[in-house]
This record gives structure tokens, C-alpha cells and sequence, in this order.
């Protein structure tokens, strides 16, 4: 006999049959008539989590590396490390301080204050000779995708539980291979707060503050995959706080931050 599914247990829905986005595309109205022929629909405490590809795609945020002009540096780098000076260039650009350059790997800080490979500059899944940039703002992409989704589906009241996550893959320190974290979100918190509270000995929780909205995004790339075609996914049954917050939150500040 297999096992009983618990009434409570969380699922992990791909969202399958979205087109190949292109720039000024209806994101939004591409995204929900996806998810009705996937699902029928969004029901009250789903948390939508997008790839970030698509919606930089939608945004423009995509470089034709044919009109880059690499720079002296980027032409010595690719040469060194056979690399795609024009795209080495994107990344030098795109960069607001170079961590680290070593063995051919280019470790950078965002303007959005992420260390991430690259400063988020991709080829993977775009048009050839073409790379995708990080949207400029992924929390307000974020809340602009919630808010056509609440529109859509339930007359834009607010106060649905509909939550957003936008992802990318980052590595990680002393870690070997990539998750998938949360770069935006809109209506949900960030973060599971745990402080103040007992564990089942008695013992008071004072730093236990879980990054939930990486964590559902990591957990949400187990149906999305990286070949699949399947940029979107949806988390339904998870018990979530829709206390607002952004994926920025995340973002360790500098007076914390032991390793810079």
C-alpha cells in the first residue's frame, strides 16, 4: 500500500506551456493564461515563483552583444581565459565592484547588492549573440506581476494572500553547485521570524531568522529545472506570512557583513 499524502502537505506545481518571451511582451496576461491551462487558476495562498528570465526578457533587459565594444581589459581577460571578450565586457559594465577575478571566474556585487558570478549576466536561454541582465528592479517587478495576478483572479482585492518570488541561481560560499534564491517578492515576508519563541525543551529562540522566500525558491527549482522550459511554478499549501517585505531585505548589510 503506498503512502497516504498528508491533507497539509506542500505543493510544488509547475506551470507549463509559456511562450518564448520577447521584449514589451504581456508578461502578466501570458503568465496567468499559462497557469489557468496549467491549474485553472490561483486560489488564496498560492505563492507564484517566476524565473527571472522571463521577466528581464519582458523589460528589455537583454544586451546584443553585436553592439558591445569590448574595452582593453575585457579583450585581455578573454583572451587569457577564452572567454567572449564582448561578454566579459557586459559583465565589467554591469558590475558595481569586482570582488574577484580569478581562473577565468568573475565574482562581482550588483547595483542591487548581490556577489553573485558574473554580476547575474547569462547567455543560457537567450537568443544567440545575446546575454540577459538582472531586472533593474526585481521587487517592484515583483509587485507589478502580484498585482495583474490579484486583478485577474480575484477583482484586485488586496487583501488575498497571493505571494511573488522572482529567482535566479546563485553559488554560494564553500558550497560546491548553485540554488536557486529570491531576488524579488511582493506580498510575502522574506523571512520566517522564530525569535522569541520555544523549542519543544523550553529553550528561547533569539537568532533563528529563516530566509524562507530563498527557500521556496530553491524548492521551487526542483519542478522548474534548467532545461525543461518551465520558468514558472506555483507553492500552494505552505502556511506563509503575507506581513509585506522585499526580496532586498536579504541583502546582508554592510555592518554585518564579516567577509567584504
Amino acid at each position: 500500500m503506498s503512502p497516504s499524502i498528508h491533507d497539509n502537505a506542500v505543493a510544488i506545481i509547475p506551470v507549463s506551456g509559456m511562450p518564448e518571451i520577447n521584449e514589451q511582451d504581456d508578461l502578466a496576461n501570458q503568465l496567468c493564461d499559462a497557469i489557468d491551462r496549467s491549474v485553472g487558476g490561483l486560489q488564496d495562498g498560492d505563492i507564484v515563483v517566476v524565473t527571472h528570465k522571463i521577466v528581464s526578457k519582458a523589460e528589455g533587459q537583454m544586451v546584443d552583444l553585436t553592439t558591445v565594444s569590448p574595452s582593453a581589459m575585457a579583450r585581455a581577460w578573454a583572451e587569457t581565459w577564452e572567454k567572449d571578450p564582448r561578454q566579459v565586457e557586459v559583465v565589467l559594465q554591469q558590475a558595481k565592484r569586482i570582488v574577484r577575478m580569478h581562473r577565468g571566474l568573475i565574482v562581482a556585487e550588483t547595483q542591487h547588492g548581490f556577489i553573485c558570478a558574473n554580476a547575474g549576466v547569462d547567455a543560457s536561454n537567450s537568443h544567440p549573440d545575446h546575454v540577459v541582465l538582472l531586472p533593474v528592479d526585481p521587487d517592484g517587478s515583483a509587485h507589478r506581476i502580484r498585482a495583474a495576478l490579484v486583478e485577474r483572479y480575484f477583482g484586485g482585492d488586496e487583501g488575498r494572500r497571493i505571494g511573488v518570488i522572482i529567482t535566479d541561481s546563485f553559488g554560494r560560499p564553500w558550497r560546491n553547485g548553485i540554488v536557486n534564491i529570491a531576488i524579488g517578492s511582493a506580498g510575502i515576508s522574506p523571512f520566517a521570524d522564530y525569535r522569541g519563541q520555544h523549542d519543544p525543551t523550553g529553550y528561547e529562540l533569539r537568532a533563528s531568522v529563516m530566509a524562507v522566500a530563498d527557500e521556496l525558491a530553491s524548492a521551487a527549482e526542483l519542478v522548474m529545472h534548467k532545461t525543461h522550459r518551465v520558468p514558472v511554478a506555483i507553492i500552494r499549501n505552505y502556511e506563509w506570512s503575507a506581513t509585506e517585505g522585499s526580496a532586498a531585505d536579504l541583502v546582508m548589510a554592510e555592518e554585518r557583513n564579516l567577509f567584504k
